[in-house]
């Protein structure tokens, strides 16, 4: 991986000697979710149609699918961490809507899940991911359903942390201590590195941590705290790490 680019701008210190390990967010850090999530529903309703007709045309409605997660969200707030089982519970009841076999959704949720898994990195993903891996213990923590391994870059780290396993998510600052003691560390010694500005940097920061705001578009920063460093892509990351 080539280092030439220039190191971008840092709005607050970055004590890049601190560093001792790296935490990543997942999705729209190192691919873009969206993308995923829409060939995954696509792959959903394709089973439907075969499955479950009644609920396939149910769902054709439009709103009618957000209608259904917003209210399987509210009924069950105890999942409200859990992405997989709220989709599953928002097919289930989907499902009962139309009149069809509740216990469908299982299967539904798992040609689901086995699509989401099927992402496309951002370009600088994979060579920045083996740059850093080979300077740093990385982590993942995520608050989506991603699984490293189904994706491809579970080679790259030590160990991942995800909302629906750990029992809560970002930004809360549990998540971010147990990523960093999965490594031996006190949060102070890991900078994390993520695209979401609440979830990912101000949790971070009130976790203890460095936190590098990963920005591939035109977004204004609008919280009080900063982070050390922000980055239109992982490259630049290795970049100011380097400089550092």
């Amino acid at each position: 991986m080539t280092l030439e680019a220039a190191a971008p701008v840092a709005p607050a210190p970055l004590d890049v000697k601190r560093i001792s390990a790296i935490s990543l967010d997942l999705d729209d850090t190192l691919w873009p979710v969206w993308p995923a999530i829409e060939r995954a529903e696509r792959v959903l309703h394709a089973w439907l149609v075969k499955e479950a007709p009644k609920t396939a045309e149910l769902l054709v409605t439009p709103g009618i699918l957000r209608e259904l997660r917003e209210a399987t969200a509210k009924e069950r707030s105890d999942l409200a961490h859990d992405l997989s089982a709220l989709r599953r519970e928002s097919i289930r009841t989907a499902l009962r809507r139309a009149g069809e076999d509740p216990a469908l959704a299982d299967p539904a949720f798992d040609a689901f899940f086995a699509q989401r898994q099927r992402v496309e990195l951002y370009d600088d993903a994979l060579p920045a991911l083996k740059w850093l891996s080979e300077r740093y213990p990385l982590v993942a923590i995520s608050n989506g359903n991603a699984d490293i391994h189904l994706t491809g870059v579970g080679r790259w780290f030590r160990t991942a942390f995800n909302a629906r396993a750990f029992g809560s998510g970002k930004p809360h600052a549990p998540i971010f201590r147990a990523a960093a003691a999965s490594v031996g560390l006190l949060p102070r010694d890991v900078l994390h590195v993520g695209d979401d500005a609440a979830l990912d940097v101000v949790g971070a920061l009130n976790a203890g941590m460095q936190a590098a705001w990963l920005v591939r578009d035109e977004r204004p920063w609008e919280h009080d705290s900063r982070p050390q460093l922000i980055v239109p892509n992982l490259h630049a990351l290795c970049v100011a790490l380097e400089a550092g």
